[in-house]
């Protein structure tokens, strides 16, 4: 008897094994299916989660950023509340110290002066919490003027390009080629005469080209991406691509970088101090001035002068340090632990 045979056209008949084959693949293909479904509607409940929200979550999860947190916010406090928190006027010189003062003796620490006097018979502890407010208004006011020029170039380049983008690069790396300090030395040397403004100036000046790079390759790269190449088949005007679609986008990295600068500009405003090119008003409490002025004279004599006030430079900087590290950790999906 001879084997039937299909019609042309007609599929074989499939073997047992191939048809078990079939429906297990079957169920797992539907199991799979009910999982994207079970966390697609997990995610519609809860919202999703921003980049923002995601970043914030990490940042509460990482010691760093905790350690960070707590000490810029004791140096923001300590500097808004200074008046209440300071025993005594950090100008006025007090009899019960000035009475001790000699060539070889300053007086430490006794009754109503925790830390002791300064080479002038000034409350130390008083004078060190005053110049918070010296340190946090330079290095804040530096960082933001340094920010919003930094920004405006670095959009200017990232989104002309051509020429512009050339000339504006090329003033940049003349100035990333010199070191930061020995650039804002030269700076305030130029100015006719030393302030504390001056001195703002200068270590604005000195960071500018660190935001104005960063800006520029962050915008570099949004101008090839696909909402921007959308934007412009739609018609967009270029104008409004840069503002609402390159700029917000790029950002990102310049603010994180901007807490990180912020760290740098505290100690380089300290550095001109302590070479005396910052604010010549003395009586003016700072905290690289202090370093300076008594620190470096009277070291021998009493070297708590100079301790006090370089550890709180060295605090106040880690602080913006660890905090900035965390935020481009928990930001930047490349630095994600």
């Amino acid at each position: 008897m001879t084997e039937p045979t299909t019609q042309a056209g007609t599929p074989a008949p499939r073997s047992g094994n191939e048809q078990a084959s079939d429906a297990g693949r079957n169920r797992l293909g539907d199991r799979k299916k009910a999982r994207l479904d079970e966390l697609a509607q997990a995610s519609a409940a809860t919202g999703g989660v921003s980049l923002l929200r995601d970043a914030f979550r990490r940042l509460r999860r990482n010691p760093a950023a905790i350690v960070g947190a707590a000490i810029i916010a004791l140096f923001v406090l300590v500097a808004i509340f200074a008046p209440l928190i300071a025993p005594h006027d950090p100008v006025q010189r007090f009899d019960e110290l000035t009475s001790r003062l000699a060539a070889d003796h300053i007086p430490g620490r006794m009754d109503g002066f925790p830390l002791g006097s300064d080479e002038l018979g000034r409350d130390l502890l008083s004078r060190l919490i005053y110049g918070s407010r010296q340190t946090l208004f330079v290095g804040v006011l530096a960082t933001l003027i340094g920010l919003a020029i930094g920004v405006l170039l670095g959009s200017i380049a990232g989104a002309l390009g051509g020429w512009v983008d050339n000339i504006l690069m090329r003033i940049t790396d003349v100035m990333l080629a010199l070191p930061a300090l020995l650039l804002a030395i030269t700076l305030v040397a130029l100015a006719s005469k030393s302030s504390q403004w001056t001195v703002i100036m200068a270590v604005a000046i000195v960071n500018v080209p660190v935001f104005a790079r960063l800006l520029r390759g962050s915008m570099l790269a949004q101008r090839e991406s696909d909402h921007v190449l959308a934007a412009r088949a739609l018609g967009v005007k270029q104008r409004s691509i840069v503002l609402r679609h390159m700029l917000p986008n790029a950002m990102t990295a310049v603010i994180v970088q901007a807490t990180l600068t912020l760290s740098v500009a505290i100690i380089e405003a300290a550095s001109l101090s302590f070479l005396g090119l910052g604010d010549p008003d003395r009586d003016r409490a700072e905290w690289g001035a202090m370093l300076g002025d008594a620190g470096v004279r009277y070291f021998e004599v009493r070297p708590e002068l100079a301790y006090y006030p370089a550890l709180a430079i060295i605090v106040v900087a880690l602080g913006f340090t660890l905090f900035g590290e965390a935020m481009r950790e928990a930001i930047d999906p490349k630095n994600r632990r």
